[in-house]
């Protein structure tokens, strides 16, 4: 990811979060940088790093939210040939990629326990262990993390581990929403506008008209500047006109007299009572057990799990991405789930193919 890092505003809470990141760039230490989505957290990270002494170095990224809990350990730290099914030769994990640098990790409250365990251990020592492996590397990198979660929160519910929080929270620095830096809102709204404006050709910028500036003014944004970006960007296009000032922005781009009304998870009753056609996986009721009658909480976890995921893929008639998104999982964590449980081997042919 090396980029110019762009970031536009003259509002004091935003201004001071810069301040705050440019004094810690010129140390090694680690830095979490909090904020809601479509904040500038990415933006953030890239000034820690261009403004360090490891500017000519790597900086690497990784969503932690965009892989499957499986697969997290070997994009990490890396593995040898063999490890695991599918390992035909080894390969280095994003941090030895950013040995000498910067590795941003996106998202990094959703990180597994096991994950969290391995990652406090090389920002602890700078030692990693491939996996399928015996012998440690060193690797000299600086941790960014970004989350738009509690953390101190998520420690209290078990959720994050407190020392490896207090290992990362060297420096915490809080991006204020969109919301509070009015006096940014039209400052960022021209600065996208006219870059739109140049891409598809205008020789001039013909400006916005007062309504428009009104209701950019007053539009809540709830996706903060990434949202304002698109916004305002699809209203240069699509109003097409060089000439005269932009009077219309279309906020909600699913705004239309088609839409459709039906939500995906507010399906009829008889859908959600199909049966499954497979005896081993039957839709049972989630409130079938009895706490005083448990005797293995994890086989009664497992159990319960299991039920939930026929009942959803009945529920969905077993639409596989539709079921991953009414349980607020990726499509691949449903994957794994089925075939943790072997429930995904069982389906019939055409059921256990991904339907779209």
């Amino acid at each position: 990811m090396q980029k110019a890092t762009t970031l536009v505003g003259q509002s004091t809470a935003f201004l001071d979060a810069v301040e705050r990141a440019s004094q810690a760039a010129a140390l090694t230490r680690p830095v979490l940088v909090i904020g809601e989505r479509g904040t500038g957290k990415e933006l953030i990270a890239e000034r820690l790093h261009h403004l360090s002494p490891r500017w000519d170095g790597p900086l690497v990224t990784l969503n932690c939210a965009a892989l499957p809990e499986n697969l997290i350990d070997a994009e990490l730290f890396g593995y040898e040939a063999g490890a695991f099914t599918g390992a035909q030769k080894s390969r280095a994990g994003r941090f030895e990629d950013a040995d000498g640098g910067t590795l941003f990790l996106d998202e990094i409250g959703t990180l597994s326990a096991a994950a969290q365990e391995r990652l406090l251990r090389v920002v602890e020592y700078g030692e990693l262990t491939r996996l399928g492996s015996n012998r440690p590397v060193q690797v000299d990198v600086r941790v960014v993390g970004a989350t738009n979660e509690d953390l101190p929160l998520m420690v209290e519910k078990g959720r994050f581990r407190p020392d490896l929080l207090d290992r990362l929270s060297f420096e915490v620095i809080t991006l204020p929403p969109l919301r509070v830096r009015a006096e940014d809102i039209m400052i960022l709204a021209e600065h996208f506008a006219r870059r739109m404006a140049m891409e598809i050709g205008w020789m001039e910028w013909p400006g916005f008209s007062p309504d428009a500036k009104k209701a950019l003014k007053a539009y809540p944004w709830p996706g903060n500047i990434r949202e304002l970006k698109n916004a305002v960007e699809r209203a240069v296009y699509r109003w097409g006109d060089p000439v005269n000032p932009i009077a219309h922005i279309p906020f909600d781009p699913f705004d239309s007299p088609w839409r459709p009304k039906t939500s995906v998870s507010s399906r009829p009753d008889h859908v959600a009572a199909i049966a499954d056609p497979r005896p081993s996986v039957e839709v049972v009721s989630a409130n079938k057990y009895d706490c005083e009658k448990v005797a293995d909480l994890r086989v009664a976890v497992a159990e319960y799990e299991r039920d939930i995921l026929a009942a959803a893929l009945a529920r969905c008639r077993f639409n596989q991405r539709e079921t991953a998104t009414m349980l607020k999982l990726s499509y691949d964590q449903l994957r794994h789930c089925l075939r943790r449980h072997g429930m995904l081997e069982k389906m019939p042919d055409k059921l256990a193919a991904p339907v779209d």
